[in-house]
């Protein structure tokens, strides 16, 4: 198994080892001694959550504040996405910094998202299915959606010319870092 650190130490990239051959290939998908190891703690995941999203769709940013407050494993079942995290923990060296990564079904690559990290990502294929394994419950009181432009990111650099994008009412509500900072909505503590 591959492992990286991106540019924010805390989120990390796995590719795990695939076997291939003539019957088609074989692969660890998830290894939670592994991922502790990596990570320098236990884990325990408690829902997992799917989605299924056409080209051209944002969703995100999303978070849950503390004691709601979620680790997510993310990786692309099937398809390609930009996946894209923001720190939000107001005490770190790299609050408000942002970090991508391509998953797609081909490359298998799988993503550590620690709390206190907004997530949110890009469907850059025709569809792509995504699955979230989180590790604490959803918690619509907890929620807090940070708005996808707080970036500086051409989202619709990585679509076809003519594609929008497609974002839900909800994510096009989500709000700009400096509001989330003053109204008190950001980790304040890594």
């Amino acid at each position: 198994m591959n492992i990286v650190k991106l540019d924010i130490p805390e989120i990390i990239v796995y590719e795990p080892k695939v076997f291939d051959d003539e019957r088609g290939c074989f692969f660890e998908s998830f290894n939670q001694k592994t991922l502790e190891g990596v990570i320098g703690r236990k884990l325990e995941f408690v829902q997992d959550n799917y989605s299924v999203s056409k080209r051209g769709v944002v969703r995100g940013f999303h978070f849950q504040l503390p004691p709601m407050a979620q680790g997510k494993l993310v990786h692309v079942v099937r398809g390609e996405v930009l996946d894209v995290v923001v720190d939000v923990r107001q005490s770190s060296p790299s609050f408000g910094r942002w970090t991508s990564q391509l998953l797609t079904s081909d490359n298998r690559k799988r993503m550590w998202i620690p709390e206190g990290f907004a997530h949110g990502f890009l469907v850059i294929s025709e569809v792509a299915e995504f699955n979230y394994k989180v590790t604490n419950f959803y918690c619509p009181e907890k929620e807090v959606t940070l708005s996808y432009s707080c970036i500086d990111l051409d989202w619709r650099r990585y679509l076809p010319i003519g594609v929008e994008l497609l974002v839900s009412d909800k994510d096009k509500m989500g709000e700009q870092l400096d509001v989330l900072v003053s109204s008190e909505r950001v980790f304040a503590q890594n």
